[in-house]
């Protein structure tokens, strides 16, 4: 068993070219066996046309026996030896293509995780989706044929010794031949390249227009838009199939040309040994030979020539992985981290007045849901405001020091302040990978934080419970259940600082009121920001503050503020005070 690369290593994109140049150099030992493999292969296949040209002139035309049964045992040797490298080829190109599409698979992945929303800002979603699945594909073919290529190279090195060997002209012919053919392909390459990037590009545009139709279908069936954006999406879709049909057409053009060169060089060459075997110049057994040397060196043309187009498709493809992986993120690290602060830590958004206090669970309610957004933002360092004092910070209760989240590395910061709102996913595989995503979490563990969730009935649904296997964004479960099995998977990691942005919007007041009691109990002595305007939950926080216009206009524990900020009972209890203003 051979174990994919772990780990992939740092790629290097700066062009679509050093990024298949670096692939090449990570995976040389596999690729150099390949193409060891594939050589002695092809090798046998010339060596075998020559043992039967010497078999017909020593042993049939000059009658010899011993010297007939020589070669056939060279025949059966050669026969057997190409028959076992056939698995052990075969083996070693597909794990080229599997080892190095599963490393560009795992540069993309983990510079998308780093990226975070950062990368669907940056690129439409169907550009990340086809990176995924068209490119991954294409890069792992070129790698899985290119072997072919130094086997192509022994092969004709090989036909060229043993022609020149023979007949100095024959020997000239094949080294004329090939590099005129090879050359004679290139023309028809750049609109290749050409055709299959604007595919590329059109398949990229039907797959963003596709996800944002399926996102958005319960909308559009509402504002009866269903039709118009179906007949778009048919026109794209018509475009993208016009694409393929040009790229098609150049493919089958290029298909042509590696039958119609070396085919033209079996012709030649086969006429004019033939003319000179009648003068004697040459043997029956050099001629046929010769004739099994040019059908070696048609195929080794052809593979040259076929992985060039190879090499065209994984350089469109490789140009699109390295968009991704060049991308910056939107909040990049400092150049210099300041000392991380020691825990416990209060978190403050100077830009609204907010301080989280550590070991308390901190009530935020926001007249507006922009204002709620913006703030749940700023708190997990996922959207930094300009300006001076617009920072916000971890501050050490012990020592009073601030330390700008902007100032610690983008990992320190998603260690130690969680944000969990809703538009967060729920993953496709086991329950328990879900819940325990580091798989740290014993069974018990899992049960409390299950029940702090109050998702007790979710996982009892199902007979596997923990095992139960999840479809990709919990699409088995409504809207309130995966919305508690979010709130447990948040409860098992365990932050230093939790962000909830409405937990519980989706569930039932019974459900709402559970969550907000074992919630304050689950985060007992640890520091929890709840955003929100449920008075069930904001009943069981330790102090809550009101943000009104963007800053923080009143605070206080939930029943007070109820009774003193009009405009806070207004928000929480969903009426409309004497001035009009929800």
């Amino acid at each position: 068993m051979r174990v994919l690369p772990q780990p992939p290593g740092i790629p290097d994109h700066r062009s679509a070219n050093r990024f298949l140049l670096w692939l090449a150099r990570s995976e040389w030992r596999p690729l150099a066996w390949a193409g060891g493999v594939d050589s002695a292969y092809r090798l046998c296949g010339v060596l075998m046309s020559a043992a039967v040209g010497a078999t017909l002139d020593s042993g049939v035309v000059e009658g010899d026996p011993r010297s007939l049964l020589l070669w056939f045992g060279v025949l059966t040797g050669l026969t057997l030896l190409s028959t076992a490298l056939v698995p052990v080829g075969v083996r070693a190109m597909a794990f080229n293509w599997y080892s190095s599409a599963y490393r560009t698979v795992q540069v993309v992945i983990a510079r998308s995780v780093a990226l975070g929303p950062t990368l669907t800002r940056r690129l439409p979603s169907g550009e990340v989706v086809a990176v995924g699945t068209d490119d991954i594909d294409r890069v792992g073919d070129f790698y899985e044929d290119s072997a072919l290529v130094p086997a192509s190279v022994v092969t004709i090195g090989a036909v060229s010794v043993l022609m020149l060997s023979s007949h100095v002209t024959f020997g000239l012919i094949v080294l004329v031949a090939v590099p005129v053919m090879v050359v004679g392909m290139v023309p028809l390459l750049r609109p290749f390249s050409r055709r299959q990037e604007h595919h590329r590009t059109r398949q990229a545009e039907l797959t963003t227009r596709a996800t944002d139709l399926v996102s958005g279908l319960r909308v559009l069936r509402g504002v009866g838009g269903e039709r118009t954006v179906g007949d778009r999406y048919r026109e794209e879709s018509q475009r993208v199939r016009a694409a393929g049909v040009r790229v098609g057409w150049m493919d089958a053009a290029l298909q042509a040309v590696r039958e119609l060169y070396p085919g033209l060089l079996l012709v030649g060459i086969v006429w004019y040994g033939a003319r000179l075997a009648l003068a004697g110049d040459i043997t029956v057994g050099q001629l046929v030979a010769f004739y099994g040397y040019t059908g070696n060196l048609a195929v080794a043309i052809r593979y040259l020539m076929h992985a060039s187009s190879l090499f065209i498709s994984a350089r469109v493809a490789a140009d699109h992985v390295v968009r991704v992986l060049s991308l910056e993120h939107d909040h990049p690290d400092p150049e210099h981290p300041a000392d991380p602060p020691a825990a416990p830590c209060d978190l403050r958004d100077p830009a609204s007045g907010v301080v989280v206090a550590a070991g308390r669970t901190t009530g935020v309610v926001c007249s507006d849901a922009a204002g709620a957004t913006a703030l749940a933002e700023r708190l997990g360092r996922y959207r930094e405001d300009e300006g001076d004092g617009a920072d916000t910070l971890l501050v050490e209760t012990a020592t009073g020091r601030e330390v700008r989240l902007r100032d610690l590395p983008l990992r320190d910061v998603r260690r130690r302040v969680l944000v969990a709102s809703n538009s967060a996913h729920l993953f496709s595989g086991r329950l328990r990978e879900e819940l325990s995503p580091d798989e740290g979490l014993s069974d018990d563990r899992l049960a409390a934080v299950v029940r702090a969730a109050y998702a007790d009935d979710v996982v009892r649904q199902s007979p596997a419970g923990f095992d139960a296997l999840l479809t990709e964004r919990g699409r088995e479960y409504s809207g309130g259940q995966q919305q508690r099995l979010r709130l447990a998977r948040a409860f098992g990691l365990d932050p230093e600082i939790l962000v909830l942005v409405e937990p519980a919007s989706a569930v039932d007041a019974h459900s709402e009121a559970a969550i907000g009691a074992r919630l304050a109990a689950e985060r007992k002595g640890r520091t929890t920001a709840l955003i929100t305007t449920s008075p069930l939950l904001l009943d069981h926080t330790d102090h809550v503050l009101f943000v009104d216009g963007g800053r923080v206009v009143a605070e206080g524990s939930h029943r007070d503020l109820l009774a003193s900020a009009p405009g806070y009972a207004d928000t929480v209890l969903r009426t409309v005070s004497t001035s009009g203003k929800p």
